[in-house]
């Protein structure tokens, strides 16, 4: 294999890595925004209890103030009625004192299902606080491991950059141009390796001629289906040379 061919492979692993960790980078904050999401909707609930306990305790307010008002106007009708000259105008106390006290009962009917209701109400309150809180917590938390994970991935990517430009400044301009050219209209793959007779990314078999040309590894060749810059490296061991010479000829 040439040197400027082995140092690609090497700059393809490369820019593996760093395209890796800016799409780590990238997927981060779409993390947080989710969990944030989460944590609103935890929020939304608690205040949806805390006003449907407020609202329970308005109305009772309500409804004493109410039956205080009913109170106040029987004491009223109670003083007039000592002062009633017939016995019409005494009934028509009692009549008007009478639906008083049924309006008061029918209010005190009222705040006793109202505080039986506050109950679970008020429980709904304390269990929603408490999933917020540890929810809260929660995002905290995986934010603070989010922005630690960033800046780690940052340093890796500042360092595999240095790498790339050394590696890059060993190649021929020839092959570096090469490979930019293709990684940028290849997805940002530009290598590729020939296994069992076949491009490894476009999975094109391979001509016979050529792939005996491409082990011979004097030159720089390229897939003659996806144009990626090909390389071969030669089996380790019996059992892989039968299986890519049986793949070939297959």
């Amino acid at each position: 294999m040439l040197p400027d061919i082995q140092r690609a492979v090497g700059l393809q692993h490369t820019d593996d890595q760093i395209a890796a960790l800016a799409k780590e980078i990238a997927a981060l904050p779409r993390h947080i925004a989710e969990i944030e999401n989460k944590l609103e909707g935890s929020k939304r609930k608690l205040e949806h209890d805390r006003a449907a306990l407020a609202a329970n305790q308005r109305e009772r307010k309500r409804l004493e103030s109410e039956i205080q008002s009913q109170n106040d106007k029987i004491s009223k009708l109670k003083s007039q009625m000592m002062d009633a000259k017939t016995n019409e105008q005494y009934r028509a106390f009692q009549h008007e004192i009478g639906f008083c006290e049924t309006e008061i009962r029918k209010f005190e009917d009222r705040i006793l299902e109202l505080m039986t209701e506050s109950e679970p109400l008020d429980q709904n309150v304390k269990a929603a606080e408490k999933i917020l809180a540890e929810e809260s917590k929660k995002v905290e938390a995986e934010k603070n491991q989010a922005r630690e994970r960033t800046a780690a991935d940052q340093k890796e990517i500042e360092k595999l950059k240095q790498e790339r430009a050394r590696v890059i400044a060993e190649m021929s301009p020839k092959v570096v141009s090469e490979y930019e050219r293709i990684r940028k209209n290849r997805r940002g793959v530009g290598v590729a390796e020939a296994v069992n007779g076949r491009c490894s990314k476009c999975n094109m078999i391979l001509r016979l001629q050529y792939l005996q040309d491409l082990k011979r590894g004097d030159r720089m060749m390229t897939c003659e289906s996806c144009g990626r810059i090909l390389y071969y490296n030669p089996p380790e061991s019996f059992e892989e040379l039968t299986a890519a010479t049986h793949a070939v000829q297959g």
